[in-house]
């Protein structure tokens, strides 16, 4: 297989076709989120204090990058440009955006960075709202339901657990992304796009994919909560844990809710 051939099978038909993400594309794209991470980090670490009010601040545009996906899903643009709103490049373009508005805020007025994104998000919303009707109302109610069966658990021991009120967002945002994964294979047919869970869902079934997501989590907050490294960089890695839960917890949840 030469080079050409190894480009298409592994990263443009899983793309173009949308076979969902194998081994290779996997791993490729989990370097360069840690390589982008790192860099994003060094240079805004010493600008912004990746606290829960910022994650906050930046729920809105996570909510319009998690929309605009839907605009894809539904069919509204077609081939090439749909390949911009499909992963890894929905994701570059939601960056840029939330990028430069977090730049131009920091340089003007912080509050700026908060309306931008919440006018985003609304406007998106606003679209799909008008342009789509609403199929499965029940997804975000079951998916709150089930999220917060184990949240409330894990606040009354949050004591034990060192976690403070960013661990229990972090959860929340993962048990989103688990529990919409679990609704829309177990009732709607949909299928998993990601390798592991794939291969766990196969011998398990979709049941799995919140208590994978509460172990995993719980385990990584604990120690994270009992570390005593530099807080900053705990905080950035709780807001990219934030931001990887919410975001396609809320993808998956409008998809469904939507039924496309």
């Amino acid at each position: 297989m030469d080079l050409n051939q190894f480009v298409k099978r592994y990263f443009i038909d899983s793309i173009v076709y949308k076979q969902g993400y194998n081994i290779v594309n996997t791993l490729t794209f989990a370097i360069i989120l840690v390589i982008a991470v790192y860099f994003i980090y060094r240079y805004l670490s010493k600008k912004i204090a990746f606290d829960l009010s910022f994650a906050i601040d930046t729920f809105p545009y996570i909510l319009f990058g998690s929309s605009l996906r839907i605009v894809e899903d539904a069919g509204f643009v077609k081939p090439p440009v749909s390949y911009m709103l499909m992963s890894p490049f929905i994701y570059i373009i939601v960056f840029l955006i939330t990028f430069a508005s977090l730049l131009t805020a920091l340089k003007t007025n912080y509050r700026y960075y908060r309306y931008i994104g919440i006018l985003l998000a609304v406007s998106m919303l606003s679209y799909l709202f008008l342009n789509l009707e609403i199929r499965n109302w029940w997804v975000f109610p079951l998916a709150l339901l089930i999220s917060l069966s184990i949240l409330i658990p894990y606040n009354i021991f949050s004591a034990y657990l060192r976690a403070d009120n960013f661990s229990k967002a972090v959860l929340f945002a993962q048990l989103i992304d688990g529990s919409t994964s679990f609704i829309g294979m177990q009732f709607l047919g949909y299928w998993e796009l990601h390798v592991l869970p794939r291969f766990l869902i196969s011998f398990t079934g979709p049941w799995i994919m919140p208590l994978i997501k509460a172990g995993v989590t719980i385990f990584i907050l604990y120690i994270l909560d009992s570390s005593k490294e530099d807080i900053k960089l705990i905080r950035f890695i709780k807001f990219v844990l934030f931001t990887l839960g919410f975001a396609p917890g809320l993808r998956n949840g409008l998809r469904l809710t939507f039924g496309v």
